[in-house]
C-alpha cells in the first residue's frame, strides 16, 4: 500500500503554486444550505483529490416526527394508560418515513446529476439515502469545494466548509454528510493508569486483594474497582438472570476498537470465575468494516492502546450482566482519515451509520439496553446532523430499548479549549454530543463507596479526569426534567452565569463508578478512569432490571428518562460531593437530588425493582 505522504506533498506543491482554491461561482438556482467556520486547532492543507470516494449520507424530512415523539413519550410515561406499549419497526419507519414529495424532488435533482436511482441505499424508512461518489461528484452535485483539513493532532479529514443545494430542495433535506462536520468521536475513557505489579503468568494477573464478606467496605478496594464491587455496591451480587435470551444487553465499539476475547476470558476467570464461558459466547456484529480482530495488536495498535475501551466495556457487561447474551455492534466509518492512492475513502459518520442497521434489524433481534461509550464536543457537529442522528435515538427508545451514553471526562469541557466555534472565540462550556441528546440517557462518574463521590482524579501528565456535565446549546430543555433542572438551577444561582445555556437539556441524568477499574488488556492489568465505565455499569444494572420485568411478563423499561424523572429518581443514591470541574472552573456542584455532575446518582437495584412493582 503506498504511503500518503507522498501524494499529500505533491498537493501541497499545487497548492504552493496555485494558491487557495478560487471563489465558487454559484450554480443557477443554489443557496448555501449550511456553513461552519473551521474549528480550532484545524487548517487547511490542500484541495482534496478529485478522484477520491467518500459514502455521502443524505437525511431527509421525516414525515411525523412530531408525532413519533409524542408516542415515545406516551410508552415511556409511567402514568400513561400506553407505559410499556413500545411501538414495531413497522409503525416507527410509517411515522418517519419522508413523503413521497420530498422523495421525488431529492431522486429527481440526483438524476439530474447523473446518480441514478440504482446507485442509492436506503434506511428502513428511506428518511437516508446512501451513495459512493468521487470528490468531483461531490463538489459538483453540493456546489462547494473540498479540502484536506489536518487538525494540531495529526488527524486529516476531507471536508468543505459550506455546501449548497438548490432552493426548491431545502425544505425536503435536513443534512447531508460528512461535509462540514468535524466531528472525531473518541472513546470516554483515554486516562490509562500503569499497574505497579505485572505478573509473569498472564493468565493469573496480579491484583487488589479482596477479603470475602458480602458489605461493600469488604470487597471494594479504590485502587483496583472489580465485579464483585459494582455488583455488591449496587446490590446485583445475588440476583440470578432469569431469561436469558428473552433479554439481552448491547455494546458499541468505533474508532476500529475491538473486544478482546482472550483478554476477557483472563478477566473473567480471575474476578467473575462463573462467567468464563461469557468471553467466547457474547456476538459480534460487524457494521460496515468495523473490528473484530482477534488477533495480537501491533505495535501501532499497542502505542494507541486499542482496544482498552472495547475491553473495558465487554469485561464489566459480563462481569454484572452474565449469562445475558451480549452483542458487540462494531461499527467502520473512523478512525481519523489517513487516505492514501489505494483507499481513498473518507466516513467518519458513525453514529448513523450504526443507526441505520439496527433501526432495520427485527425488534426480536435487538437488546433491550444498548451501551455506548463515546462521544464529542457538541459544537464540532453540525446541529443539523446532530438531530438527525438524534432523531434515531428516538426511533430506538420508541421500539423499547434504552439508550445509554456516557457523559465526558473533562467535566463542563477541557481546561484551556472552551471557546466557542462561532468565529467570535467567546469564553464558554462545551457541551458534548450524544450525551446532551434528549432521547438518551447520560451517565456521569462517581468514586469512592461510602459514600461514593463525583469522579475526580489527577495524573502525572497533569491531565485531570472529572465526570462530564453540562447544558446543551442545540437541544432545548426537555419536558420530563423541568422541574429537576429548574430546582437545581434556582440552587446554584448565578454561578457560571454566562458559560452555558440554561435553557437546554441537561446531563447526566444518572452516575455510576467510573474511576480506577481493573480491566485486562494485551494480557496484562491496566487501570483506566473515564465515564466509559460508567455508562456500561450502569447499562448492565438496567439491564438485569429489564430481565426481571420480562420474568415477570411485564415489558422492558426502554426510553429511561420519563421514569427516571417522575418516578424512578427514587431508587437512586443521591451524591452530594463533587464537581463537574473543568474549562479552568470548578464547574457545576454536586447538590441535593438532581444536579449536573452526577444526575440523580447511581442506581441500587433492589430499589429500582420495588419501584417498578417487583420484589426487590
Amino acid at each position: 500500500m503506498r504511503a500518503f505522504s507522498g501524494l499529500f506533498t505533491v498537493f501541497l506543491a499545487v497548492e504552493a503554486v496555485l494558491g487557495s482554491p478560487t471563489k465558487l461561482v454559484r450554480r443557477a438556482g443554489y443557496e448555501v444550505k449550511e456553513r461552519s467556520i473551521l474549528p480550532r486547532k484545524w487548517t487547511r492543507v490542500a484541495s482534496a483529490p478529485a478522484d477520491s470516494s467518500m459514502l455521502f449520507t443524505i437525511g431527509l424530512k421525516q414525515s411525523n416526527f412530531n408525532e413519533l415523539e409524542r408516542q415515545l413519550y406516551e410508552v415511556s410515561d409511567p402514568d400513561h394508560e400506553n407505559y410499556g406499549e413500545h411501538l414495531t419497526a413497522d409503525e416507527v419507519n410509517a411515522l418517519v418515513k419522508p413523503t413521497d414529495e420530498t422523495l421525488e424532488a431529492v431522486h429527481s435533482w440526483l438524476e439530474a446529476n447523473d446518480i441514478p436511482r440504482h446507485q442509492c441505499s436506503y434506511s428502513p424508512a428511506k428518511d437516508w439515502i446512501n451513495i459512493n461518489l468521487d470528490i468531483a461528484s461531490a463538489e459538483r452535485l453540493l456546489d462547494s469545494k473540498f479540502s484536506v483539513f489536518k487538525h494540531a493532532d495529526g488527524t486529516r479529514f476531507m471536508r468543505t466548509l459550506e455546501w449548497s443545494l438548490p432552493k426548491s430542495l431545502h425544505p425536503h433535506v435536513t443534512t447531508i454528510q460528512p461535509t462540514n462536520s468535524f466531528m472525531r468521536t473518541k472513546p470516554n475513557a483515554v486516562h490509562v493508569r500503569p499497574y505497579a505489579v505485572e505478573s509473569e503468568d498472564h493468565h493469573k494477573p496480579s491484583s487488589p486483594q479482596y477479603p470475602s464478606g458480602k458489605n461493600v467496605s469488604a470487597v471494594c478496594n479504590p485502587t483496583g474497582v472489580t465485579p464483585t464491587c459494582l455488583r455488591t455496591l449496587y446490590g446485583t451480587i445475588n440476583y440470578t438472570p432469569q431469561v436469558p435470551g428473552k433479554n439481552r444487553v448491547g455494546l458499541n465499539d468505533f474508532l476500529g476498537e475491538s473486544n478482546n476475547r482472550s483478554d476477557t476470558e483472563i478477566f473473567l476467570e480471575s474476578y467473575r470465575p462463573d462467567a468464563v464461558a461469557g468471553a467466547n459466547e457474547f456476538q459480534f456484529v460487524v457494521i460496515n468494516g468495523g473490528s473484530d480482530q482477534q488477533t495480537p495488536d501491533n505495535e501501532t495498535q499497542l502505542e494507541d492502546g486499542t482496544d482498552l475501551e472495547g475491553n473495558l466495556d465487554v469485561e464489566t457487561i459480563l462481569g454484572i450482566t452474565y449469562p445475558t447474551p451480549l452483542t458487540a455492534f462494531t461499527t467502520g466509518g473512523e478512525p481519523p482519515f489517513n487516505p492514501d492512492i489505494n483507499t481513498p475513502t473518507d466516513t467518519n459518520e458513525p453514529y448513523v451509520t450504526f443507526l441505520q442497521y439496527v433501526l432495520a434489524q427485527p425488534d426480536s433481534a435487538l437488546p433491550q439496553a444498548i451501551s455506548t461509550s463515546y462521544g464529542d464536543d457538541e459544537q464540532t457537529v453540525p446541529q443539523s446532523y446532530a438531530q438527525a442522528a438524534c432523531s434515531g435515538f428516538a426511533q430506538l427508545g420508541a421500539r423499547g430499548i434504552s439508550v445509554i451514553f456516557s457523559s465526558g471526562d473533562d467535566g463542563v469541557g477541557p481546561d484551556g479549549a472552551c471557546f466557542s466555534n462561532d468565529g467570535k472565540n467567546t469564553t464558554q462550556f462545551l457541551p458534548a454530543f450524544p450525551a446532551g441528546c434528549p432521547y438518551v440517557t447520560a451517565v456521569g462518574a462517581t468514586r469512592n463507596f461510602t459514600p461514593e463521590v463525583a469522579a475526580f482524579d489527577t495524573f502525572a501528565s497533569g491531565s485531570v479526569f472529572t465526570s462530564g456535565a453540562g447544558f446543551s446549546n442545540y437541544f432545548g430543555r426537555p419536558k420530563y426534567q423541568e422541574d429537576a433542572v429548574e430546582g437545581y438551577l434556582k440552587t446554584i444561582g448565578s454561578l457560571n452565569a454566562g458559560l452555558y445555556n440554561v435553557s437546554g437539556r441537561a446531563y447526566p441524568d444518572i452516575a455510576a463508578q467510573g474511576q480506577r477499574f481493573i480491566t485486562i488488556w494485551n494480557g496484562s492489568i491496566a487501570i483506566l478512569d473515564g465515564t466509559s465505565a460508567s455508562a456500561p455499569t450502569a447499562t448492565s444494572v438496567i439491564s438485569l432490571v429489564n430481565d426481571a420485568l420480562i420474568a415477570a411478563g411485564k415489558k422492558p423499561l426502554g426510553f429511561l428518562n420519563p421514569w427516571l424523572y417522575k418516578k424512578g429518581y427514587k431508587a437512586f443514591t443521591d451524591i452530594l460531593s463533587g464537581s463537574s470541574a473543568g474549562c479552568d472552573t470548578d464547574g457545576f456542584p454536586a447538590e441535593k437530588g438532581w444536579d449536573a455532575v452526577t444526575g440523580f446518582g447511581t442506581p441500587n437495584f433492589k430499589k429500582i425493582l420495588k419501584e417498578v412493582g417487583l420484589k426487590g
